[in-house]
């Protein structure tokens, strides 16, 4: 009970942080998820980083995910014209040739792995600022992309709890259904039904294929994250949300649903 109590606690402040910063304004929302993201990299790579071959300045890589994020901020928000991702780009190349100099044992390996970072990690964090900006400012919109990660992570808990016989991916993640997918993504459609009546930005079947690519690829997001922590055998990616669990664990839906989400809005209202 004591668990479970500490579980809601944490749970209900982790949800308030996020939709009053998405609401509140544009900064609040830059200055929240920048850390977070900030977090989950370190996460990644303290992760990754307990293999031997593995070196990857965990610092240096936190600040190459914070600068493309706030140059993805800059840029979808308008703030300015100048080239911000031209830092980013000499950041990364600076990066990569300081591996000469480091004579590290594998720094191939470490290479790789920053890139990997980046990519996994602070990419999906930093094309959140253009669903925010996706057609002028759009917080609503951000708003139900989480929404409804929630609503399928629900959905599909209860129905699989109820109804699951048939496994998903047995191999990577032994609780997850066929069922429980199945019923994760209805409740989605409803609550895709629910957005369409008051987000009017998206027709009715818009907000069904929103919701749909949202459970397909939220559900390969956390399959991924599921794999990388079987791999490395550890059951939570971190600590940093008591009763919950790391940073990853509670985004790596996020990781795979928002780009293919920005995609779906760019060809949609843009």
């Amino acid at each position: 009970m004591k668990n479970l109590a500490l579980r809601l606690v944490s749970g209900v402040i982790f949800v308030v942080l996020l939709v009053g910063s998405i609401l509140i304004s544009p900064y609040t929302f830059a200055v929240l998820f920048a850390a977070i993201m900030a977090l989950a990299i370190r996460e990644f790579h303290q992760l990754t980083n307990k293999n031997p071959d593995i070196q990857v300045n965990t610092l240096i890589a936190v600040i190459g995910g914070v600068l493309l994020f706030i140059g993805a901020f800059v840029s979808a928000s308008k703030l300015t014209d100048f080239p911000v991702y031209t830092i980013y780009g000499v950041y990364v190349i600076v990066i990569l040739i300081s591996e000469l100099f480091r004579k590290k044992q594998n720094p191939i390996h470490n290479w790789a792995y920053f890139v990997l970072g980046q990519i996994y990690t602070a990419l999906p964090f930093a094309l959140l600022n253009y669903i925010l900006y996706v057609n002028n400012y759009q917080p609503i919109i951000l708003l139900a992309v989480f929404i409804s990660i929630w609503v399928n992570d629900t959905g599909a808990y209860c129905t699989g709890m109820l109804l699951g016989k048939h496994k998903l991916f047995k191999r990577i993640s032994p609780k997850k259904t066929w069922e429980g997918f199945l019923g994760g993504a209805v409740f989605v459609l409803i609550s895709g039904y629910i957005f369409s009546r008051f987000i009017p930005e998206l027709t009715l079947l818009q907000w069904f294929i929103f919701s749909e690519i949202v459970v397909i690829f939220g559900t390969l997001g956390d399959l991924s994250e599921s794999l990388i922590k079987r791999t490395l055998d550890v059951k939570d990616s971190g600590n940093a949300i008591p009763g919950h669990g790391g940073i990853l664990d509670r985004f790596d839906s996020m990781i795979m649903a928002a780009p293919m989400v920005f995609l779906l809005l760019s060809l949609i209202l843009k």
